[in-house]
């Protein structure tokens, strides 16, 4: 993969077990896409987290051996996330976790 800078995100064991069975799956394109939606004054910021087809204008990372694409816009906002897998009785999918400040 051509990547030359660190990934801004960190991916948990959880989060590449279920993203590698994933990829392994029918998905047609070939790349997990992170970023970021960003709400209102009073909602904050979303994390969206899907497959997708690589852009002119995105970041190539290969994170634990999944390829990841990330907007060169939305890197600043990602810096430092951790993505993790839950799969518990109460919730399953995957999180977002900020930085420790």
């Amino acid at each position: 993969m051509e990547t030359a800078i660190k990934p801004p995100i960190q991916l948990t064991p959880a989060a590449v077990a279920e993203l590698t069975k994933l990829l392994q799956g029918a998905v047609e394109a070939p790349f997990l896409r992170l970023g970021v939606k960003g709400g209102g004054c009073s909602s904050g910021t979303s994390y969206m987290l899907g497959f997708d087809a690589r852009m002119a204008d995105d970041d190539l990372f290969d994170v634990a051996g999944i390829p990841v694409i990330i907007k060169k816009a939305h890197g600043m906002y990602l810096m430092g996330m951790e993505v993790d897998f839950q799969d518990t009785p109460d919730a399953r999918g995957f999180i977002f976790r900020a930085p420790a400040v």
